[in-house]
């Protein structure tokens, strides 16, 4: 027995140098067996050594020493609390190298960490088969094999597998010989080359049944994208992404990849997106396959994305790595900002930068307003805290205040600072001090003063510009000043930022007219060349992680510039986001929102009309029980009518990427308003795609089929499970799950939640049709009632997944808009276990009482708003 104390990191004494790891997984009875030497060095004398080990069987356990070739067998003792192995010696260990072996046993689990079994369906035929992947990150190396599973301690990497010899079999590095096992039972010892130095997270073992296509990269990479038998033309996307995203790496980092192949492989059923373990790098199928037959616009793009992200980490994240998790934002923010680098290089029809705007920025000025956020430079106590942190705050603020920094650095300075601190670290581990210690040295600015303020606070500033004031023709002095934001209203703490400031103006509104960093409180800022008569803008571009109060004339003049779209599309966004979150807090109406909203019917630009469809959701959430809904419902159609009719339902040749995604946006929002001729429509559509007389284009199919669920209701619903139960393309059945959004009958929606827990579904599709029947009012109550009666079965099945609980979570409960739900869910996870999920409850408690607040609030002005334009 090993009790309950509080957690402490592994000793020091001893520490693995190389591992020697033999795995034997058995598909049949899902198992595995394991045994392993790892040689060590132990650095001060000790009469026990420590490891992580977590729901193995240890057989075995013998240390030899290399001074005196000694063997000892010490007395092993597991701890589940603290997932450790403690070898206990009967004398002190000596200072010198010695080599400990252990033999294990344990369980291909369906718990999608560790070592565990992905079912999958091939393309020929309907009877399931598995493949056994690893999925490391964070801490579950330890349920595969006895290690050392801390970032910082790295080691060396021997790795052999006796697979099945029908089997594919692949690990970090290429294969070192391949030869027919001793044992006569149809199995191949598959042994890997040695891998660098590394971190016990970044292991990947996979075997099963793929196929693959191959290129090389310009300086001779190998790369391969493996596939399930039978898709594997659906991998060259990824493969002609992968073989250009790592030459431009390799030129920006200034250092080449440093290994000989990089091998890019779908599997079913995996928690996260994707996971960039070091030369084998796993993917969700829709993260990496895209149907060249019929392709998606929206599907290449994030293909893209996720491609140009995981490439990074093996520079940032896998070549030099995070001391401990406290920093895992230096993997993650790092990563999803040069994710957008990649993407605007390859694809610069993308617009991607603007882009960034709306999927990275607001969404963490969104997050990050809530008082139960946390820094980005988070303590991490405990294992069980570390999957929650995989956040919005990591990625989204991690990124944006990144991409705030390399435009005060400069892209020179920015990028000779990233060389220094790769080369400088290289196969080593870091804190976030080292990057901006290389910055500093760069640049010859305060980085490290200015972004501490950044990474170790929660939260971010609201710039209120307090005064304007004419000197001379053409000098303007403002006022500045700073507070701390937060969406509950409460007074402000002594929180302070170092802020680079950017300023532009009307005569050249794509373009900044003046930088400074604003150091305390408060300070007058004088801008010179500027007319009386122009506007000026605080943070163009959106840059500046924070957002801007201004004076009622200079909004007034910024507003027409909204309308006439004279101001850029990320700062009519930008705009608009503040302002909507300043209604929030009380400091706007919200007829002022909903009337700008309206004076925008010409915008047509797909980043401005992303956030304007988060702003209309956010009123729906609000609005689709009163008495009032239909008005909204009015006031949505006839905001979005004119750009449907300018886009048409048909795609027409040669139009642009962006457009393509907008009328699929677009329409999705008729949808939702219940456009009467767009439903219609859809029927029609669906019908001739189901008669295989017209097919519907992969951007408007989701569009479609929510609109035909909507329009038909169960006879809908019957024949998209049967699509969904018929093809093979997981991006189709990615659409199909996503178009139950639609369903509002509450018996159809028991059904979907019946279908959510049969065998026709993974446990991720699982996630997935949870997170989309939350869309509707009945289908959100529905939701959280069906979490909270099978809480227990779904904790166990999903907790330490990365993502998904949290995904749960959130789905079945932030959309609620009262004080009474908020107190019954409280009292519900009060009652409950949620080690690892407690942060996330609290927002999403806080989102349902700000949620509550907000409608207090504005309720009844809403409604008379509506009222009086709805006629």
């Amino acid at each position: 027995m090993c009790g309950n104390k509080k957690f402490d990191r592994l000793p020091t004494t001893v520490r693995p140098s190389l591992y020697d790891l033999f795995l034997k997984p058995d598909l049949k009875n899902f198992k595995f067996d394991g045994k392993e030497t790892i040689f060590l060095q132990i650095l001060k004398s000790t009469d026990k050594i420590i490891l992580n080990c977590l729901d193995l069987v240890i057989n075995r356990a013998q240390l030899k020493l290399s001074s005196s070739n000694e063997i000892l067998t010490p007395e092993c003792s597991l701890c589940l609390e603290e997932e450790t192995l403690t070898l206990v010696f009967s004398e002190a260990l000596p200072v010198g190298d010695a080599e400990l072996s252990i033999d294990f046993a344990g369980e291909l689990n369906n718990l999608l960490k560790g070592f565990y079994r992905s079912k999958y369906t091939p393309v020929a035929g309907k009877e399931e088969k598995y493949c056994a992947v690893t999925q490391f990150c964070a801490t579950d190396a330890r349920r595969c094999f006895p290690c050392w599973d801390e970032p910082a301690i790295k080691a060396r990497f021997d790795i052999t597998l006796a697979v099945d010899s029908d089997k594919v079999a692949l690990s970090n590095m290429p294969v070192e010989s391949e030869n027919p096992s001793s044992s006569s039972d149809g199995t191949k010892v598959v042994k890997f080359q040695r891998t660098p130095i590394m971190s016990t997270y970044l292991v990947a073992v996979v075997v099963g049944d793929f196929d693959y296509v191959e290129d090389k990269t310009s300086d001779g990479i190998l790369v391969r994208v493996y596939t399930p038998p039978g898709k594997k033309d659906h991998g060259r996307f990824a493969l002609h992404c992968a073989t250009k995203v790592l030459p431009f790496y390799k030129e920006y980092f200034n250092i080449a990849y440093p290994l000989q192949k990089i091998d890019l492989i779908t599997i079913a059923e995996l928690s996260a997106g994707a996971m960039e373990n070091w030369g084998l790098i796993t993917f969700k199928e829709t993260s990496l396959l895209v149907d060249e037959s019929n392709p998606s616009a929206s599907n290449k793009q994030s293909v893209a994305i996720v491609v140009g992200h995981e490439l990074a980490h093996q520079w940032f994240g896998n070549l030099v790595t995070i001391e401990w998790w406290t920093d895992l934002w230096l993997n993650e923010g790092y990563a999803s900002f040069v994710e957008y680098l990649c993407v605007a290089y390859l694809f610069p029809e993308y617009d991607i930068w603007t882009q960034f705007v709306t999927q990275m920025h607001c969404r963490a000025l969104e997050l990050d307003s809530l008082r139960n956020s946390h820094p980005i430079e988070v303590p991490v106590n405990h294992p069980s805290e570390i999957n929650e942190i995989f956040d919005q705050i990591s990625y989204n603020k991690g990124a944006s205040v990144i991409r705030m920094l390399y435009e005060y650095l400069g892209d020179d300075c920015f990028r000779k600072g990233m060389n220094l601190y790769l080369t400088r670290h290289q196969y080593s581990n870091t804190h976030t001090e080292d990057l901006w210690i290389a910055l500093e040295e760069t640049s010859s600015k305060p980085v490290k003063a200015v972004m501490s303020t950044w990474t170790k606070q929660k939260g971010y500033p609201i710039i209120t510009i307090e005064n304007s004031v004419q000197d001379g023709d053409n000098i303007r002095t403002f006022t500045v000043r700073q507070t701390k934001f937060t969406l509950d209203g409460e007074p402000d703490d002594d929180t302070l930022w170092l802020i680079p400031l950017s300023f532009s103006k009307q005569s050249n509104p794509g373009e900044k007219c003046f930088t400074t960093v604003l150091e305390g409180r408060e300070c007058k800022i004088s801008i010179p060349n500027v007319s009386a008569e122009e506007w000026v803008k605080l943070n163009p571009g959106n840059v500046g992680f924070y957002r801007t109060n201004y004076l009622p004339n200079m909004l007034k003049q910024l507003m027409l510039s909204i309308s006439n779209k004279t101001l850029p599309p990320s700062d009519r966004l930008g705009i608009l986001d503040d302002l909507f979150a300043l209604m929030l807090v009380g400091q706007c109406d919200a007829p002022q929102v909903l009337d700008l909203m309206l004076a925008m019917t010409a915008e047509d630009n797909l980043t401005v009309w992303t956030n304007m469809a988060k702003y209309l959701e956010k009123f729906a959430t609000l609005l689709r029980g009163t008495d009032f809904a239909h008005l909204y419902d009015a006031y949505g159609l006839k905001l979005v009518r004119p750009i449907s009719k300018q886009l048409g339902v048909d795609p027409k040749p040669g139009e642009s990427h962006l457009v393509t995604l907008l009328r699929s946006l677009i329409f999705d929002l008729l949808v939702g308003f219940g456009d009467r001729e767009f439903l219609d429509l859809a029927k029609v559509t669906f019908a001739e795609h189901q008669s295989l007389k017209k097919s519907i284009p992969a951007d408007l199919r989701i569009v479609i089929y929510k609109g035909v669920i909507a329009a038909e209701g169960k006879s809908a619903f019957d024949s998209l499970i049967n699509m969904y139960r018929n093809t093979d393309v997981e991006e189709e059945k990615d659409r199909i799950l996503k178009s139950f959004s639609s369903i509002t009958d509450p018996e159809l929606i028991d059904e979907a939640l019946k279908f959510a827990q049969s065998n026709d579904v993974s446990s991720i599709s699982t996630v997935a049709i949870l997170t989309s029947i939350s869309s509707s009012k009945v289908g959100h109550e529905k939701c959280w009632r069906f979490v909270k009666g099978n809480w227990q079965s779904l904790f166990s099945k999903y907790a330490g997944g990365l993502f998904l609980l949290t995904r749960i979570v959130k789905a079945s409960t932030e959309k609620f808009t009262s004080e009474e739900k908020a107190a019954e869910i409280q009292e519900f996870f009060d009652k409950t276990d949620t080690n690892g999920i407690e942060r996330t409850i609290s927002q999403s408690l806080e989102t349902i009482r700000n949620n509550a607040r907000w409608f207090k609030k504005d309720g009844d002005s809403i409604k008379a708003y509506l009222e009086r334009i709805i006629s």
